[in-house]
């Protein structure tokens, strides 16, 4: 599972470091072949439960989000840290640095584990199906 959600952390790392833009068809490749292969694994391995185990390399995969942000976070707002505005807008950089970083985390991880949810449902629709049509096609 560690090694699939990894198949995701080339993006993360590009994109923090300003190699590729959103909406670029490299970003596209990175964001959607990921999950696919999760899918096709989860589906040709036949696992028991493939949405949990779908949705568990997607927590995965938020969590090496998560880190990979925080470690290039300082190259990816070098000159154009996050601020507050409005009335903490005066809060010192550094707590709003920590703000933002913990948002950051979080937003990481509930990403992750929503690309596992919906790409598990695909994989478990697939499963359920094709288990019904081997199951049909039996005398």
């Amino acid at each position: 599972m560690v090694g699939l959600a990894l198949l995701a952390a080339p993006r993360v790392v590009l994109h923090d470091l300003g190699i590729i833009q959103e909406g670029s068809a490299v970003n596209a490749l990175l964001v959607a072949v990921p999950p696919l292969v999760w899918v096709v694994v989860a589906v040709v391995a036949r696992v028991p439960n493939a949405f949990v185990t779908v949705l568990a390399i997607g927590a995965c995969y938020g969590a090496f989000l998560a880190i990979g942000h925080q470690l290039l976070w300082h190259l990816a707002f070098a000159e154009d840290p996050p601020r507050l505005g409005g009335n903490l807008a005066d809060l010192a950089p550094a707590a709003q640095a920590v703000i933002f970083r913990a948002f950051g985390v979080v937003s990481s991880l509930l990403t992750g584990t929503a690309v596992g949810a919906i790409a598990g449902l695909i994989a478990g629709g697939i499963g359920l199906l094709t288990r019904r049509l081997r199951s049909g096609s039996r005398p």
